[in-house]
């Protein structure tokens, strides 16, 4: 059991099916939802390896798997992919405005979209409005909804906790029939952007899982840190040597 400064409980769920990996059973450690986090212990948290999920903190803790790996980008360090800047100059004439998390109407409805064409049957494919919300906001941290305008039809909405030490890449969703434009990479990159622009060095983006197909697209902006053992590594090196062990 980890330690936090502050004093929070710890809760471990019962097993439940793996979300990344079908063949595995799965539990979670999470944070007291009663207990008040401030900003400060938030980011703590997450630089141990915790994520948000509207109210609930919590990271995976499975007795007998090790998959999931906290991953994050340090900014200053990130050197843009061939395809990586065709996605910046293909939205390069997307307008960007930050907007209170909160419920929005045209946010809603492109979330719905979003879901139904690239996670039909999920469990967020058709989600009231309440649901919705509570899936992509929470009582703790500092939540911005980045809108992403093409003119002035919505084409993209990124979800972004403010932290002390970064921004954490909380979820993000985009017109199905923008495919081409390469929506979900160019937010990410544009994060990268906002994080330096920020003074912030590192931009969190949660859960990398090798063999996850849905996960794998994290593992192409480098360089690349991984939380393993208690500390931050680049997990290039840290895979390289975990495959000469």
């Amino acid at each position: 059991m980890i330690a936090i400064r502050g004093g929070p409980r710890l809760y471990v769920s019962a097993p439940h099916a793996c979300s990344y990996l079908p063949d595995r059973m799965a539990g979670t450690l999470f944070i007291d939802p009663r207990f008040p986090l401030t900003h400060e212990l938030l980011g703590e948290l997450n630089g141990r390896g915790f994520r948000r999920s509207g109210d609930v903190i919590y990271r995976p803790h499975c007795p007998d798997c090790r998959a999931c790996v906290p991953v994050r980008i340090p900014v200053e360090s990130f050197v843009a992919s061939r395809a990586q800047r065709r996605a910046l100059a293909r939205n390069g004439d997307l307008a960007v405005n930050a907007r209170a998390a909160a419920f929005e109407a045209e946010h809603y409805a492109l979330f719905r979209r979003y879901q139904n064409a690239r996670h039909p049957g999920g469990s967020m494919a058709d989600p009231d409005p309440p649901t919705y919300m509570r899936f992509l906001a929470g009582r703790h941290g500092h939540t911005i909804f980045y809108e992403f305008r093409m003119a002035r039809a919505l084409a993209c909405v990124a979800v972004v906790d403010a932290l002390p030490d970064g921004l954490s890449a909380v979820y993000t969703f985009f017109d199905p029939a923008l495919t081409q434009r390469g929506l979900g990479t160019y937010a990410i990159v544009w994060q990268i952007a906002e994080a330096r622009r920020r003074g912030l060095p590192f931009l969190y983006l949660g859960y990398w899982v090798e063999g996850s197909r849905k996960m794998a697209y994290k593992a192409r902006f480098k360089p690349l840190e991984a939380y393993r053992g208690g500390h931050w590594s680049p997990l290039g090196i840290d895979e390289a040597a975990r495959r000469r062990d």
